[in-house]
């Protein structure tokens, strides 16, 4: 299978059709959305039905928060760093790759992708972790200074910080991936 086959992202479906997928077919359908991690959309999935949109995305947030420290740091490790090699190479997931192009990673200069690539290696140095953004909410100026306020952290304050902003994500990435009405509403 192709790298873009595997970085596809199916259509967006009502949260009618959602609610009554088979379990395998809402692994199809957001196992993506959480960094190659199928087993929250596994675990979501068995909640259903949701009454709304922001239910379903409320629930995969609670997922990840709820998880244990392990699992947590093993999501959050999976995500590609900002404007990375990964990014670079178009080895991020769909999402990941449409996501950074929004703040602009995609459209850097050679000065301020060296800016990103140091504080990446800053981050792996100081919490042997990724640096985690919600890039949807902010712009590249503003990743690098929030990066620069968060290096000041501890340890166990970042791996807090992360799963909160892998919240924002999720949430933003379950309002593209389920179709809503003209009312606002889930069809």
């Amino acid at each position: 299978m192709s790298a873009q086959a595997l970085n596809a992202q199916p259509p967006p479906l009502p949260l009618a059709n959602v609610n009554v997928l088979s379990l395998p077919d809402v692994v199809w359908n957001f196992g993506g959305a959480l960094e190659h991690s199928p087993r929250y959309a596994e675990g979501v999935g068995a909640l259903r039905p949701f009454a709304q949109v922001e239910d379903l995305a409320a629930a995969f947030t609670a997922a990840v928060l709820a998880d244990s420290p392990e699992q947590q740091l093993a999501l959050i490790r999976a995500h590609p760093d900002l404007a990375g090699k990964a990014a670079l190479a178009g080895e991020v997931t769909a999402e990941s790759a449409s996501e950074q192009a929004s703040a602009g990673l995609d459209r850097l200069t050679p000065g301020e992708y060296d800016e990103f690539h140091r504080v990446n290696a800053a981050y792996h140095a100081e919490f042997d972790l990724p640096c985690i953004v919600c890039v949807r909410e902010n712009t590249g100026a503003s990743i690098l200074s929030g990066a620069a306020t968060r290096l000041e952290d501890t340890p166990e304050q970042e791996q807090a910080t992360a799963p909160r902003e892998i919240g924002k994500i999720i949430r933003l990435r379950i309002l593209d991936l389920v179709r809503q009405d003209e009312g606002g509403a889930a069809t």
